[in-house]
């Protein structure tokens, strides 16, 4: 049972009531003397005390996004290293019909030599009569840290959002293509290290597998990103890198676009992979990039919304920004942009057609 599905929600609170109930029906008919009943009587209160706790911290985890699995919890992540470099290749992943709708292949990229989880899901018209020679744009939705690619389905609300907005004629209908943003346990920002070429994973591997596999549109013009903290940095960072790839990318919340030491210590790389930097040495990309924070989060500024603005001044970057009066740095806040976001990237990326 999945840490952030609302099942394990829904179990924490029926053993709670039951734990009180048995506490309610139990505490007079405890048999035997006193020095044994009240030893009994106090497990009773400290198991519904900690039933209670469990169903607040997981709502609460729930709600912020605190961590995104029971390995993220447990700390155990690191025993994914060893899968980092197997799976099978591209050529012969295979995607794996799933309960929600969705798909999951996991595979082992031929660029990045990289092994990871990616999980696919094509909306409605995708399969619809008469659509067996139409080509839909791809919107790669992007993870922070820590997190899965089940995170946007399970605090997300994806697809169930974009759904929503395509039946109101407000967005295109994208095939969602969710991936490991750190295969094998390791955060690079999204970007190619001496050690790991995260980079190539996600704008080589990942679209290479897609687009063996489904209909979509060619790059780079049905092709976008979107990114939540971590992933809104990606989001920002990779259409200025591969611009033969992604049309546009829109970031919620993004981590400081300078980049993170703590990530990158190495300064030059640090640098040269983060968007600040990116934007203000590229000469006339078709790229489009939106950014927005809001007012109250700490984490992404709104100043730094500026400065990028200022710093992709004669680059031919479209930049479009967003800066809500408040909200913090959770899915709360980033469902609320998301009609924002989509349908600006409907604005930028090709609707579905013959391609």
């Amino acid at each position: 049972m999945e840490l952030t599905s609302t099942s394990f929600l829904v179990t924490l609170i029926v053993l709670t009531v039951l734990a009180v109930l048995a506490a309610l029906l139990l505490w007079n008919r405890l048999p035997g003397p006193g020095w044994v009943r009240w030893p009994v009587r106090l497990l009773m209160i400290g198991l519904c005390q900690l039933t209670a706790i469990c169903v607040v911290a997981t709502w609460i985890n729930g709600s912020y996004g605190l961590y995104a699995s029971w390995d993220d919890l447990l700390g155990t992540d690191a025993g994914q290293e060893a899968d980092s470099v197997t799976g099978p290749p591209v050529g012969r992943a295979r995607f794996t019909p799933n309960g929600d709708g969705t798909r999951t292949a996991f595979f082992r990229g031929s660029h990045s030599k990289l092994a990871g989880q990616v999980v696919v899901w094509t909306p409605p018209e995708y399969s619809a009569p008469g659509a067996d020679r139409t080509r839909f744009p791809v919107l790669m939705l992007l993870h922070g840290y820590p997190g899965t690619p089940r995170t946007w389905i399970d605090l997300g609300d994806m697809p169930g959002a974009l759904s929503q907005m395509v039946q109101l004629g407000a967005a295109h209908p994208f095939i969602l293509v969710i991936p490991e943003i750190y295969p094998g346990g390791v955060n690079t920002d999204c970007s190619n290290t001496p050690d790991r070429k995260i980079a190539d994973w996600l704008a080589r591997d990942v679209p290479d597998l897609v687009a063996r596999n489904f209909r979509t549109l060619p790059f780079p013009a049905g092709w976008g990103l979107m990114g939540v903290s971590t992933g809104a940095f990606c989001a920002a960072k990779l259409p200025l890198q591969y611009p033969e790839v992604f049309r546009a990318g829109a970031a919620l919340d993004p981590d400081p676009l300078t980049g993170d030491p703590e990530v990158l210590p190495d300064a030059a790389l640090r640098e040269r992979n983060s968007p600040m930097w990116l934007v203000a040495h590229t000469k006339r990309a078709d790229v489009g990039l939106f950014l927005a924070t809001s007012a109250q989060d700490k984490d992404s500024p709104p100043q730094q919304l500026d400065a990028f603005t200022q710093a992709a001044a004669g680059s031919g970057v479209r930049v479009k920004t967003l800066v809500r009066p408040a909200g913090g740095h959770n899915f709360q806040t980033w469902i609320g942009m998301y009609p924002d976001a989509l349908g600006w990237l409907s604005t930028e990326l090709s609707p579905p057609g013959p391609g």
